[in-house]
This record gives structure tokens, C-alpha cells and sequence, in this order.
């Protein structure tokens, strides 16, 4: 009979460290997603300002092979992500859509391409705002001025990403906080369940004379292994959903350099340990303060 009760205890304290571990990491992996977005969010504005698109429209009177040669030396310029240049024949393409299209067009024309070639480029994030383009349309005018004839972009896409991802920072930043305080008072109520179980091992062990620190010191060890066991498979979890969703998502990709992924994954441990530490000298202390009468 007492081999059945200390199997059946046995069982039953490896049940709660299972559970209790599969509780926090989920918890950990819903703290990783939000410091994940907030380091993620600037990779995503990156992105997002490098894709505006700037046109150069050039004087009549310049020659394609002119065009060119001015695309060649724009790619030496820092401020560019990308410089094309758009041939008179891409240009139409471009601008019908369809061959049937480009056919019509040029018969209205007598087989005449009337559009001329053009350079498109993409600035560079730091450049990608209503000063940076202004700078460098200035610059482009003064350097190519007897070649160009305009300068090109939508002011309302310049302003509506670089402002909609400031109020996006300030919305995901309140949306953190209220995250972390929850994920906090989520781990540190799956601690005391878990310790509650313990409870009369834990006045047992006061009883018989254990100091408060000797009665701690296993239940801290067993806590910093529960937050680094939880953090590891947290971060597991988060490694697989960035995967996932950049096998989903075609437009945007997420990718972290080895810092932010360091920062990422340092922050996770962190957290997970401190968190279960402190959570579990908490809830240590509820019930060595108890008396006997009160822990039933």
C-alpha cells in the first residue's frame, strides 16, 4: 500500500512540474511574440520605407544611352536601396499591363513608343521621409540639371508610413506593458497552485526545526530550472512561429540580425528565471508565515 501512495505521489509531483512548466512557457512564448514585435517592428519600417518608389523623368532632348549611363552613377550614391533604370519599351509594359494593351497603344502612335525611358529608385530608410526626399531631390536637381526635367513621389505614401508606424510603436507599447503584467501575474499564480500542493511538506519541514533558508534553497534550484526549462521551449515555440509565418507571409519578411536575436533570447531567459524565482519566494514565504490550523 505505501508503494502504491509514494508512487502515486511521485506521479502526481511530476504531473505538477510538467504542468507547471507547460504554463509558463506559454506564458514566456506570449511575453517572446510582444518583445519579438517590438524588435521586430523596426526590421518591418525598414522594409516598409524601402519599398516607396521614386521616379526621374528626364528632358526630351535626352538621349536613353544618357539615361543609363545616369542610372549607372546614381548606384554608387548611399542613399539609394535600389536604382532601376526603365527602358522606353519597360516603361509601356509597365504602364499597360498587358501585351494586348501595348499593342493598342503603340497602333494609336503609328507604332511609336511615346513614353521615354526613366530611372526609378528606392531610398534608403533613414532617407525615406518627407526631409530625407526633399534633400535628395534637391540634390539630384542641382547635380543633373540640365538632364532632368522631374522629380517624382507620392507625399501622402511618404507621410502615411512614416506616421502610421509611430502611432503603431505607441499602440504596440501599450499593448506590451498590459501583456507583461499579465503574463507576470499568470506565472506567478501557476507557482502557488504548484506550491500549494507542497504546503504541508514545506510546515513539516519547519516543524522538525528546517530553517526558512535550508526549506527555499530546493524549491529556488527546482524554481531556476522550471524558468530555464520554460524559456528554452518558450523560445523554441517562438523560433517555429517567426519560421511559420515567413513561409506565409510573400510581402513582408521577419528576420532577426544575431543582436536582436541575442537581446531576444537573453530577455526570454531572464524573465523566465527571475519571474519563477521571485514567484516562488513569494508564495515560499505565504506559507511559511502560515500557521498549522490555516493550511487546511
Amino acid at each position: 500500500m505505501s508503494k502504491k501512495i509514494e508512487k502515486y505521489n511521485s506521479k502526481g509531483v511530476r504531473t505538477s512540474y510538467v504542468s507547471t512548466v507547460i504554463g509558463i512557457s506559454l506564458v514566456l512564448f506570449m511575453m517572446g511574440i510582444v518583445i519579438g514585435g517590438v524588435l521586430g517592428i523596426e526590421n518591418i519600417q525598414r522594409q516598409a520605407k524601402e519599398s516607396l518608389q521614386v521616379d526621374l523623368f528626364f528632358k526630351p532632348s535626352i538621349s536613353t544611352a544618357t539615361i543609363q549611363s545616369i542610372s549607372e552613377e546614381l548606384k554608387t550614391w548611399k542613399k539609394f536601396k535600389e536604382v532601376k533604370f526603365v527602358s522606353p519599351d519597360g516603361a509601356i509594359k509597365e504602364f499597360s499591363g498587358d501585351d494586348s494593351n501595348t499593342q493598342e497603344i503603340l497602333s494609336i502612335f503609328n507604332g511609336e513608343n511615346p513614353l521615354p525611358a526613366t530611372i526609378a529608385f528606392k531610398p534608403k530608410a533613414e532617407f525615406a521621409n518627407k526631409k530625407g526626399l526633399e534633400k535628395i531631390k534637391k540634390q539630384l536637381l542641382t547635380v543633373y540639371q540640365d538632364e532632368l526635367d522631374e522629380v517624382s513621389y507620392e507625399e501622402a505614401a511618404v507621410k502615411s508610413v512614416n506616421l502610421g508606424f509611430k502611432q503603431f510603436v505607441f499602440l504596440i507599447g501599450i499593448i506590451s506593458l498590459l501583456l507583461i503584467f499579465v503574463a507576470i501575474a499568470m506565472i506567478n499564480n501557476t507557482i502557488r497552485l504548484a506550491l500549494y500542493s507542497k504546503r504541508f511538506t514545506i510546515k513539516t519541514m519547519q516543524l522538525v526545526g528546517a530553517t526558512s533558508k535550508y526549506i527555499r534553497r530546493p524549491f529556488l534550484f527546482q524554481a531556476f530550472l522550471q524558468g530555464l526549462i520554460s524559456a528554452i521551449i518558450g523560445l523554441g515555440l517562438l523560433v517555429t512561429l517567426f519560421y511559420a509565418l515567413n513561409n506565409v507571409l510573400k510581402s513582408i519578411t521577419i528576420e532577426y540580425n544575431l543582436t536582436n536575436f541575442i537581446i531576444l533570447a537573453s530577455s526570454i531567459i531572464f524573465l523566465g528565471v527571475i519571474i519563477t524565482i521571485i514567484s516562488t519566494r513569494i508564495a515560499l514565504n505565504r506559507f511559511l508565515k502560515m500557521k498549522l490550523d490555516d493550511l487546511y
